[in-house]
């Protein structure tokens, strides 16, 4: 992309209303224009890395066997009335009446809606297991939205509900998706530590939410030090999840409302690590919570009828690309992990209009195109410290320089954005370098 041709509506003063990293760098970066309070417009630069957020988290749930579909928004209130929920959840949800006077609400979460869905199709076991997964927009009523897409009104979300024919199987189903989050939070280029949580309205006796840290987290969490340490899991065999999440929950690690102090001060000294957290993802094992009065049973191996056991999985899509930038940012801007950068490589010509520059900026540019490495061109006719200071505010992972000085003795400058490190290589090796670093 040429960014005389890109719609990148940067700003230089950070707005009066932006007081944590991510929302001040989505506001100047020209990522988000807030619409209203907690509902934002996503402008080409944050909805690319909205979208590369979105493809890791879907084929991550592939990868652990889930299927996807698409439910609606707008949701009849006969579901929540159901399960009890309708009056239950509180001001978040948004409730709302048709022409017709019917009871409607723009949807927070989706058990109650896929829990009826699931009960027209499926009475066997032999239809069992099964996990479904959607990626849509949700909405719930915050009292007090703030520090931008981390706590909006409007937000982009994963919700994934598995459906098993006993609490044993819904285990594996649980571990199943406990390691495709730690997967997922790998590829984004994040360090998640699960904690055992609350389960809050969702319900259940289980449930583990992620979370990363970062000095602007919600939460202050207590762990041991060498949870953090620990690599993804990758692959891993179904008899083998169990021993994977055990190995992860084996260590002391608790948020401020499930902390235990003498726990934690069995730590050693030495390895006891006190942080602040964002959660970036919750998961939930409910059992018959839903399906029990929603009548949603299936027929077992033995012949008995019995409501299916049920979990959800939910990944705040929007809310990560914010959660990112909390983690990995510096004074200049944002320094985005390869894997959800909105371009691989910033090439920055200081002089427009000489055509050896220009000439070796088109190489470069058509080299990148060609090789996957989506470049974005600065060829405006700005000063090298506006084009610098732009760079860097936007974050790309690395950047190549052109000016007369150094063409003139077979170099161009590439720097390394999360280091600040720069190196002056000749063209041939600066292309061979970036791409090999996207080989990796």
């Amino acid at each position: 992309m040429r960014l005389s041709n890109y719609f990148l509506p940067l700003l230089k003063e950070t707005p009066s209303e932006a007081t944590i990293a991510s929302h001040r760098y989505m506001l100047r970066a020209g990522m988000v224009k807030q619409d209203s309070a907690g509902i934002y417009i996503w402008l080409p630069l944050g909805f690319k890395v909205l979208k590369k957020i979105e493809k890791i988290v879907r084929e991550e749930q592939n990868k652990a066997g889930a299927v996807e579909i698409l439910m609606p928004t707008i949701q009849s209130s006969s579901h929540w009335k159901e399960t009890g929920r309708y009056d239950a959840y509180g001001p978040e949800m948004l409730r709302i009446k048709d022409r017709g006077d019917r009871e409607l609400l723009y949807g927070p979460t989706n058990e109650d809606m896929i829990t009826d869905m699931f009960r027209t199709y499926v009475k066997s076991y032999k239809d069992l297991p099964q996990t479904l997964y959607h990626i849509q927009w949700k909405f719930r009523d915050e009292r007090r939205p703030r520090f931008g897409v981390m706590r909006g009104r409007e937000f982009l979300m994963k919700d994934a509900y598995s459906f098993d024919v006993d609490l044993e199987s819904a285990r594996l189903s649980y571990n199943k998706q406990f390691v495709a989050y730690l997967n997922t939070y790998d590829r984004l280029g994040l360090k998640a530590i699960p904690l055992r949580a609350d389960t809050g309205p969702i319900g259940g006796d289980l449930s583990h939410e992620f979370l990363i840290l970062a000095e602007t987290g919600e939460s202050k969490v207590y762990c041991h030090s060498d949870l953090l340490d620990m690599e993804a899991p990758g692959s891993v065999m179904e008899k083998d999840l169990q021993e994977v999440v055990d190995s992860r929950t084996s260590f002391y690690a608790r948020a401020d409302d499930m902390h235990d102090q003498s726990k934690f001060d069995e730590i050693p000294k030495d390895k006891q690590v006190v942080a602040r957290g964002i959660e970036v993802g919750h998961i939930f094992q409910f059992g018959d919570k839903y399906s029990k009065p929603m009548n949603a049973n299936v027929q077992g191996a033995n012949g008995r009828v019995s409501p299916v056991m049920m979990g959800s999985y939910g990944v705040g899509v929007s809310r990560l690309v914010g959660g990112i930038i909390e983690a990995s940012h510096d004074e200049n801007g944002i320094v985005w992990p390869k894997s959800v950068t909105p371009f691989g490589v910033g090439i920055i010509n200081l002089k427009v209009g000489d055509d050896d520059v220009d000439r070796v900026c088109e190489e470069l540019y058509e080299i990148f195109e060609k090789s996957g490495i989506e470049p974005l061109y600065d060829d405006k006719n700005d000063r090298g410290g506006q084009k610098f200071a732009r760079m860097d505010l936007i974050g790309l992972p690395y950047q190549i320089i052109v000016g007369p000085r150094g063409l003139k003795d077979g170099i161009v400058e590439v720097k390394v954005r999360i280091s600040g490190e720069k190196k002056e290589l000749s063209f041939e090796d600066a292309v061979n370098y970036i791409i090999s670093e996207y080989e990796v």
